[in-house]
């Protein structure tokens, strides 16, 4: 890597940390193990995606946001059942990250919401994106990531994820 340009050494440490983990460290606020990030890839037209990732956070802490310039709006979202209907809705106080547990962000369940997107985000291309967390004792902390597309893993989280959006890429509540 010694013989790569300073941008190029910079782009394959962050696509690493990002594919393999990464902490998030501010002074008096406990880590956060970032592992499997990624977003999944949009076809022309599509508004809205979703990112996901395991989060573990060894002495416990909350995601409380996301931002990333490659959408109008990203936020922390969950996905449950509510009767026979899938719901999809924004969790306004966060996630709660327990103390040794790992949490997935994952289809059909938690994961970040990126809607508004400025252009379609191919398979290969990869999405700057930052976490943002605070700790029990109200300390803020936010960990800067480059996050790979791909497309989905497989048909049945397809599927699920699916359930709560509209034809446009976009959400319904």
């Amino acid at each position: 890597m010694k013989n790569l340009p300073i941008s190029r050494r910079i782009a394959a440490v962050l696509l690493l940390a990002a594919a393999g983990g990464a902490l998030a460290q501010a002074p008096g606020a406990a880590p956060v193990d970032v592992r499997d990030a990624w977003v999944r890839a949009t076809v022309p037209g599509q508004s809205g995606t979703g990112a996901f990732m395991k989060l573990t956070a060894p002495a416990g802490a909350r995601l409380v946001g996301v931002s990333t310039p490659a959408a109008g709006v990203a936020e922390v979202h969950e996905m449950k059942m509510e009767g026979d209907t899938m719901r999809m809705r924004a969790l306004d106080r966060g996630l709660e990250l327990p103390a040794r547990q790992t949490v997935e962000l994952k289809p059909g369940g938690y994961h970040l919401m990126l809607m508004d997107l400025k252009q379609p985000l191919a398979n290969g291309a990869s999405v700057p994106l930052t976490l943002k967390f605070e700790d029990g004792k109200g300390q803020k902390s936010s960990l800067d990531l480059q996050l790979p597309v791909r497309t989905a893993a497989g048909a049945a989280n397809e599927g699920a994820h699916k359930e709560g959006m509209r034809k446009d890429g976009m959400h319904k509540h």
